[in-house]
């Protein structure tokens, strides 16, 4: 997904952040994950709930980050399998099928960055990320072209990104936040995107557990119209706040799982439901 999607997975469950510091020279992560999303109501461009057709996203994907020096990650985020459908429309009165199951599979929009680890500031580590977003994916499909894999724009996300370790009562915990701009082309609107995370380890540092805030607010300075847009994640001028919470487990040196639940407080033109993720990851 584009940049702007790759949060809004975020959005709904994806985290640009991932939890995860630098990484030294040579050393990486990388998590394969399954994300899915089933909806039947949406935010209407006023920010009100209406209901949709039962809409379903399921995706597939890599993530990847690796450093490359002692300041500088590469990060790669790879939805290798996108479906995008619609549970079939049936008549409640004398059940007939009167708009057919509708299913489109195809690759994602894919993400490539780079993350600069800037100089410490008191107990604060800071660094800055450039993320592009390539139009990989399929901008339009299905019967009436809203069965896409992706929005068919280049995007570019810069984000500042701070952390620091605290203690509560001998717990310790950590802070990650990022302020960043999503510049969007094709008439999508520019966005500006701010998320907070936080979390603990218990079991000796084997389970991991953290919550996740992420605010989405687009500058309606495109010109593609999305009035009529019934929610979707591929909109123009998507609004939102979302709260998410994940865990994951160490189930070896190297390896582990995790498991993740988002859901949207409120929103404008865009999906009105839970998602869930899990995946496997690894560090090397």
């Amino acid at each position: 997904m584009k940049s702007s999607t790759f949060i809004l997975l975020c959005i709904f469950s994806f985290s640009l952040v991932h939890g995860q510091w630098i990484k030294e020279k040579g050393s990486g992560y990388s998590k394969i994950s399954g994300w899915s999303l089933l909806a039947d109501e949406h935010f209407t461009d006023q920010g009100k709930i209406d209901p949709n057709a039962t809409r379903g996203l399921f995706i597939s994907s890599i993530y990847l980050q690796y450093g490359l020096s002692k300041n500088v990650n590469f990060i790669a985020y790879l939805p290798l399998w996108v479906k995008n459908y619609q549970y079939a429309q049936i008549s409640k009165t004398n059940g007939n099928t009167y708009e057919p199951r509708q299913v489109f599979n195809g690759l994602g929009d894919i993400n490539l960055g780079m993350e600069y680890g800037l100089k410490t500031s008191g107990k604060w580590v800071l660094s800055s990320t450039l993320t592009l977003g390539l139009p990989s994916g399929k901008a339009v499909a299905g019967s009436d072209g809203s069965f896409q894999t992706g929005d068919g724009e280049f995007n570019q996300l810069i984000q500042l990104n701070a952390g620091s370790g605290f203690s509560i009562g001998g717990q310790n915990l950590y802070l990650k936040s990022y302020l960043g701009l999503n510049n969007r082309t094709k008439g999508f609107s520019d966005e500006v995107h701010t998320y907070f995370e936080t979390g603990s380890q218990f079991l000796e540092n084997n389970l991991l557990i953290l919550g996740r805030l992420h605010w989405t607010k687009p500058l309606y300075n495109g010109t593609l119209d999305a009035s009529n847009s019934n929610g979707t994640i591929f909109a123009n001028n998507i609004e939102s706040l979302v709260i998410g919470f994940e865990t994951a487990i160490n189930l070896g040196e190297q390896w582990g799982l995790s498991v993740a639940i988002t859901h949207p407080i409120s929103g404008k033109v865009i999906y009105r439901a839970q998602s869930y993720s899990g995946g496997i990851f690894f560090n090397f």
